[in-house]
């Protein structure tokens, strides 16, 4: 029997949970468990009567006390530990906790300390969290699904662990990415925790300072790769599609040689997606048609560079260039909007070992015949600067400082007065960031409007505090899964991501702050925006399931789930 069962009033969208578990089990249960907040009804009919202290906490006064226990910590890892655990002991409490402290907590979990985190997993191991598929289990894939909790599934996070944040390859210490974005679905996009499951692919590691490590807990073997790679990765995603029919299978920190292969190889068969290329295509895209409304321009004028070819850097180009198609530009055009910049200059013909996802992007070098350059041979970031005079500068490299004070200012004087420049230093963790936004405002003397990947403070500048926009990808994903968890689409098209950014840039209020996003002040709310411009693109397409009983909107609100203690009911 299953461990619980959600249930939800087709009227109201009320929620209760009914389970088999009494006594103990139900208090171990960490979705289940409200610890010193189960009334005294609960205690006596649930078999909990003594196994509590006398005294009956609101979910509020436990918040009080683990945020107490939570700041006796010294540093972020250890925080990072003590919400893990907390997680294992009661779901509702954490979620709660983090909800009611987002700007503080949420961070410690996620980005950026969840590197921090990554780095240490096999040493500070304790519980065991979703699902570990190993290279060796190839032919057990299917009794592992079977093995999973919970039973049923809306949203899989799946990593193999290759291209965690920018710290590369981190092997099975990457299951606490899934981990951590599946928190974010849940406080950003309401999904109801018991929904979701996390699974780490171990194909061996290529890290040999974890292959050394004694305390390593993965598959000892270097990452496996060609046939057997995606002999395995076809395994695994047909178990899924028969265990777990309508789960949304979101593809996380995959390397550069696999991210956009693997989508595009199962994009089309079940409904997939790729965080690191459509998400953060998402959220940059909108905050790149943000900053074209603030200068006035059209989105196919711009001169856009990319400073990083990696999943990200090809993900945001093409899913601008997918809305400059929506807006009727051909392809062809749209792609010459853009200049890649990778490890070895401007990707242009005649390079050696051009990576399949930048082709698309490369320039001839009739393009750049009138150019001057120091270097003919690796097209610097200032080269490009100097002769095409970009509009936009998007960095994707994890370079600290690559946007240096010569690059800004040269990009700045290459353009009319009236047009602001569009800087957008995307790597993080932080300490990896192409420019810090004090820095970008002082030599841009305040033209730029700046977006960047990790959480940057307010900067002063002149006689105004500038408040800096986050391209979080927490402002796309949760909102294309709760879509989905509410439509149950075949799968996610480019018309339900074209829609997700026009629906994200929409909620941006850049001419009262300069933010080119908006801000991170209520996710939930943003998520419900998104997912209901992604639920209709999905009805609109016909790739939804028939919600003949309810309106979308009403789908979504009933599929909300909010940290509050639910009644629970015996079976």
């Amino acid at each position: 029997m299953k461990d619980y069962f959600l249930r939800t009033d087709p009227k109201t969208g009320n929620k209760w949970l009914e389970t088999p578990h009494k006594g103990k089990k139900l208090l171990n249960f960490p979705l289940l468990s409200k610890g010193t907040a189960f009334t005294a009804e609960e205690r006596s009919r649930l078999g909990l009567l003594g196994k509590l202290p006398m005294q009956i906490e609101t979910i509020e006064q436990q918040v009080s006390r683990v945020y107490s226990q939570l700041n006796r910590f010294e540093n972020n890892l250890q925080k990072n530990i003590y919400l893990m655990s907390l997680l294992e002991r009661n779901q509702t409490l954490f979620y709660k906790l983090i909800t009611d402290n987002l700007h503080e907590v949420l961070p410690i979990i996620y980005t950026p300390i969840v590197g921090s985190a990554v780095k240490e997993f096999s040493r500070e191991f304790r519980v065991p969290r979703g699902l570990y598929v190993s290279y060796p289990d190839i032919d057990r894939i299917d009794e592992i699904l079977a093995n999973r909790t919970p039973f049923d599934v809306d949203i899989i996070v799946a990593s193999d662990g290759q291209g965690v944040l920018g710290i590369g390859d981190q092997g099975i210490g990457g299951m606490d990415i899934p981990v951590a974005k599946l928190s974010v679905y849940t406080i950003c996009g309401g999904i109801f925790p018991g929904l979701t499951l996390p699974v780490m692919l171990d194909v061996g590691t290529d890290n040999q300072e974890l292959l050394d490590d004694p305390m390593y807990l993965g598959w000892r073997h270097e990452r496996i790769t060609g046939k057997k790679y995606d002999d395995f990765i076809d395994a695994f995603v047909e178990s899924v599609k028969k265990n777990c029919p309508k789960a949304f299978l979101h593809w996380e920190d995959f390397g550069r040689d696999n991210a956009k292969r693997i989508l595009d190889r199962h994009r089309d068969n079940l409904c997939s997606f790729n965080d690191d290329i459509q998400g953060t295509g998402v959220v940059a895209a909108a905050a790149v048609i943000t900053g074209t409304k603030v200068n006035k321009q059209a989105l196919q004028d711009q001169r856009i560079v990319i400073f990083g070819g990696g999943t990200a850097g090809v993900g945001i180009a093409d899913q601008i260039c997918d809305i400059m198609v929506n807006e009727g530009v051909s392809e062809s055009l749209a792609k010459k909007c853009f200049w890649i910049i990778d490890r070895h200059g401007l990707v242009v013909d005649g390079l050696k070992d051009i990576p399949e996802i930048q082709k698309p992007y490369v320039r001839s070098l009739s393009d750049i015949s009138n150019w001057k350059l120091n270097n003919a041979e690796n097209i610097s970031l200032l080269d490009v600067v100097t002769n095409l005079k970009p509009t936009v500068l998007i960095g994707c490299s994890a370079v600290p400082g690559a946007f240096s004070e010569i690059v800004i200012q040269k990009m700045c004087e290459n353009l009319d007065d009236n047009i602001r420049p569009i800087i957008m230093p995307l790597s993080n963790p932080t300490e990896r960031a192409e420019a810090v936004p004090e820095d970008l405002l002082n030599w841009s003397n305040g033209r730029a409007l700046i977006a960047t990947g990790s959480p940057f403070k307010p900067v002063e500048y002149g006689n105004t505090i500038c408040e800096i926009a986050q391209c979080n990808n927490l402002l796309s994903f949760p909102g294309i899964g709760l879509a989905v968890s509410s439509v149950y689409p075949k799968k996610v098209s480019k018309g339900m991501l074209v829609d997700a950014c026009i629906a994200l840039s929409k909620q941006a209020y850049p001419n009262i702050t300069n933010m080119i996003l908006p801000k991170i002040e209520n996710p939930l709310e943003i998520s419900k925006k998104v997912a209901l411009a992604v639920a209709k693109k999905a009805i609109e397409e016909g790739l939804a399931e028939d919600i003949k009983e309810l309106p979308v909107e009403e789908r979504i609100e009933h599929k909300i789930w909010l940290p509050e203690y639910m009644a629970i009911k015996n079976i």
